[in-house]
């Protein structure tokens, strides 16, 4: 296994969580922060915007993990990586939205 897999395979898990609450807020019809509001990250972007973003980071995860290498549950070494990606994207969303939505 290449290095670059796991790197992929950190991307890939990132990439798989911040589609979640982008995409759960566009489907509920719900505003919610993006990178295309006013100013970037803060302002509020439509639910259709968060639609298309969170799908676009669900695609982009499923080609890192699914596409670059032969990802497998049943390695330690990938799981860690994608787990580690999952993690730390996580921690970061949860100190960039809590700032708005009372979670600090």
């Amino acid at each position: 296994m290449r290095w670059y897999h796991y790197v992929a395979y950190f991307f890939g898990g990132a990439f798989l969580v911040n589609a979640i609450p982008h995409f759960v807020a566009g489907v509920s019809g719900s505003p919610f922060q993006s990178p295309f509001a006013h100013p970037p990250g803060e302002g509020l972007s439509s639910s259709t915007v968060n639609v298309l973003w969170g799908f676009l980071n669900l695609a982009l995860g499923y080609l890192l993990v699914c596409r670059v290498g032969t990802f497998e549950l049943r390695k330690t070494a990938h799981v860690v990586a994608f787990a580690a990606g999952i993690l730390a994207m996580a921690l970061m969303s949860a100190r960039a939205f809590g700032r708005f939505h009372g979670g600090l």
